[in-house]
Formats: C-alpha cells, sequence, structure tokens
C-alpha cells in the first residue's frame, strides 16, 4: 500500500530499524532513534543502488515521489541515478569531514552544547588525518590511523570514544548511500579497554568512625554539610556538586536530577547532569531534608546548592570532598573516596536483605546490561520502595553511631 502523511508521522521507533514501502522502488527507513529517511531503490546495469532522498520531514512525501519520478527519467536514459545525484546535489567532493559535519548535524536528539563537544573532538583527532580523504577510498587501516594516534598518547577513553564516533559517522555514509560497506565494522575491539579500577571504600564496621570524624572535622560548614549529603543519598560526585536548587522538591523530598544541566561558562563539564543521561529521581529522607535546609540558608538566594569558595556563581571544587577526606586521615586511593559512600551504601542495602535488586539498582542509577530489563528498570522507577529505603539508610546512619550492628539487624520501623 502506498504511504500517506499520518501513516508516516504513527511511525514509530523499534529496536531495530524498519522499512516502509511506497511502492516503486521508494521506501522510508525507521531508525530507532526515531529518525526517517527516504530511500530509492533501483537496478543499474544489473546491480541493486540505493539513492537517498533526504530526511523525513524535511523532505515530504511528495517531495519524495518527486525525486523518486525523476530517479526513474535519469535511469530510462541509461544514466545511473546515484551518480548524477551527486553531482548535482553535491557539488563538494565527500570527503570524511563533509560527511562528518553531516552526521554531526543529523543528530535531532542532541542538545547543541553536546554537538559542539562531539565535533570539537572530530576537528581535534579525526579531521587533521582523515579528514580531507574521499569517503569512498577510506579502508579499515586508514581509519585506524588516528585512533592509533590518540592511544599511543595513552588517551584509552578518548580513542574508544572515537572509534565509535567514526563508526556512526561511516554508517550514516551508508545510509545515505554514498558508500556500500562500513569498513568501520572492523574497527571493533580495536581499542584495548583499561582494566576497572574500583573506588575504594571502608568496610560497614568502619562507618561509625567515619561518621564521628565529619562530625567533629573542623572546615567550611558547606564542606561538611556536603559530606553529609553525600553520604545520605550517595550519587556521583558531578550530580551532587552542580546542583542547583531548582531541582530540588522541598514538599514533595524528591530531588529530580536532570539529564542535562545548564552550562556554567567557565567551568569544565557544568552541564553534566544524571551519568545514564535521563533525569534520576532521588527520594530525601528527613535527614536529607535538614541538611538541604541548613544548606538553603547559606546559598539559597543562588542557583548553585553547592557554592564555591570564592565565587557564588560556581561550583564548589570537584576535590573538596576527597580533600576533606584526607584531612580526615584518610587515604583516598587506598581506604576510602567520596565515590566509595556509594559501594558502601549499596553493600548495606544488599546485606539487609529488605529491598528488591531492581529498586536498588535504580536508586544507584547503573547501567543495566540487559536491554529489557534495562527498559523495565527505566520505566519502573520503584519510587515507594526507594523513598523507604532511603529513609532507612538515613536511620541506620543515626543507628550505628552509637555502636555498629551489621544491615540485615537493623530492621524497617
Amino acid at each position: 500500500m502506498a504511504l500517506s502523511e499520518f501513516k508516516i508521522k504513527s511511525a514509530k521507533p523499534r529496536d531495530k530499524q524498519y522499512r516502509l514501502s511506497d511502492g516503486g522502488g521508494l521506501s522510508l527507513t525507521i531508525h530507532p532513534n526515531g529518525s526517517k529517511y527516504w530511500h530509492l531503490r533501483y537496478r543499474f546495469n544489473n546491480k541493486e543502488n540505493i539513492l537517498s532522498l533526504g530526511i523525513y520531514p524535511t523532505v515530504s512525501l511528495s517531495d519524495a515521489r518527486l525525486a523518486k519520478d525523476k530517479a526513474k527519467k535519469i535511469l530510462s536514459e541509461g544514466l545511473n541515478p546515484k551518480v548524477k545525484h551527486e553531482q548535482l546535489d553535491n557539488q563538494e567532493t565527500l570527503t570524511f569531514e563533509v560527511i562528518a559535519k553531516k552526521w554531526c548535524k543529523s543528530q535531532l536528539k542532541w542538545s547543541e552544547p553536546h554537538r559542539h563537544r562531539v565535533f570539537r573532538t572530530l576537528e581535534l583527532n579525526l579531521f587533521p588525518i582523515i579528514g580531507a580523504k574521499e569517503i569512498s577510498q577510506l579502508t579499515t587501516k586508514s581509519l585506524l590511523i588516528p585512533i592509533r594516534n590518540v592511544e599511543g598518547q595513552g588517551k584509552t577513553e578518548l580513542a574508544s570514544r572515537l572509534q565509535q564516533r567514526i563508526h556512526s559517522i561511516m554508517r550514516y555514509a551508508v545510509q545515505q548511500g554514498l558508500i556500500d560497506y562500513n569498513p568501520a565494522q572492523d574497527l571493533m575491539g580495536c581499542v584495548m579497554k583499561q582494566k576497572v579500577v574500583h573506588r575504594p571504600a571502608l568496610e560497614l564496621e568502619q562507618i561509625p568512625t567515619l561518621l564521628q570524624r565529619i562530625d567533629n572535622y573542623k572546615c567550611r560548614i558547606i564542606t561538611k554539610l556536603a559530606l553529609k549529603l553525600s553520604l545520605l543519598i550517595f550519587i556521583r560526585s558531578s550530580e551532587l556538586r552542580l546542583a542547583r536548587w531548582s531541582e530540588i522538591d522541598f514538599d514533595k523530598k524528591i530531588w529530580t536530577i536532570p539529564a542535562q544541566r545548564e552550562e556554567i561558562p567557565d567551568t569544565r563539564y557544568s552541564y553534566r547532569g544524571s551519568k545514564m543521561k535521563t533525569s534520576h529521581l532521588v527520594p530525601l529522607s528527613t535527614q536529607a531534608i535538614e541538611v538541604l535546609k541548613q544548606l538553603h540558608a547559606i546559598s539559597g538566594h543562588y542557583d548553585l546548592v553547592f557554592i564555591g569558595d570564592h565565587n557564588p556563581f560556581k561550583p564548589m571544587s570537584e576535590n573538596t570532598i576527597n580533600h576533606a577526606l584526607r584531612k580526615m586521615g584518610y587515604n583516598t586511593k587506598t581506604e576510602v573516596c567520596g565515590h566509595g559512600f556509594r559501594t558502601m551504601a549499596c553493600s548495606a542495602l544488599v546485606e539487609s536483605n529488605l529491598w528488591s535488586r531492581d529498586a536498588i539498582e535504580r536508586q544507584m542509577s547503573h547501567q543495566e546490561r540487559n536491554g529489557v530489563r534495562a527498559a523495565y528498570i527505566h520505566k519502573a522507577e520503584h519510587i515507594s520502595e526507594r523513598i523507604k529505603m532511603l529513609q532507612w539508610w538515613a536511620d541506620y546512619l543515626d543507628t550505628i553511631k552509637d555502636g555498629f550492628i551489621m544491615p540485615y539487624e537493623f530492621k524497617v520501623a
């Protein structure tokens, strides 16, 4: 059946890309990210060809049909519509840099700051080496050169990201009908993964001593409150120190960490929100609310919760919590660091045997490896259980100040 505007608009993305046919070789490919691409399939010299006709809705259904008719006319004249199309619409040489720019622009769900950051990594690391090469002439070997160059500088994580971006750019070229095969497919596994370094965390029996040291620590009041709040809600350091008051609902006792925050000029990574790139709900215990009220009395008339020492429009230093732990006598490389608070809380929640795995994973905002479970855990917030869980953890910390007990010995009140 021929397509209609209603049918196109109603087409929802699926786990894998799929096509809707309009007849005569014209089809619309719907990608998992929701983007919709027009393609025309035809045979020339007994070989199947695919001509990209643009992205819907920029190219409407009627536009796509007109383009199909023009291509069929060119074909009837014994010419290849793809070659003709490239000559007419792509006067610039189809280099890696040209295609990379088009790929960046096609990512409709990206924010502009993120688009700028991604493009900057391409400008610095890929374009000087392969940017001027024609997309059709690139091989696995040539694509590997800039990756090895970055990896040789010890920037393993960046090399891995570049490998992924090269793969996406070349896949985009395939989808646009510019090349028939993606040579970046064979780059998979080319970057050696760094060995995961587990952040140091205290044994549960050592938490009472930590609590005493925090209470007795002589420092800037915001630093002490940051330590207490970090232990109570165990979110990631950037999620904590870049917090805005607008994210916190005192009435509902919920902190909503957004997927991305408004960028603060001249402040590195200030755009960071939830690490999983989706909003993350953090139930606030009675104790956490009390800490936040104390903070509000200090910084409530500014946007930032944890204002800097010298500038209230800048966040506190990313080293603040670890520096405080070192001043309290801890080795942050071998004993405990700020990130270790998450490990300690998670261990206690599991040891208590009171909470479901899904509720704990959702609260920790971990990346679930199983795709089906990941979708389920994200959709099922388990918020009622997590509210009780965070209050249990806060009450447990209060209780063990006077004498340690194992988490499974401390029941819900």
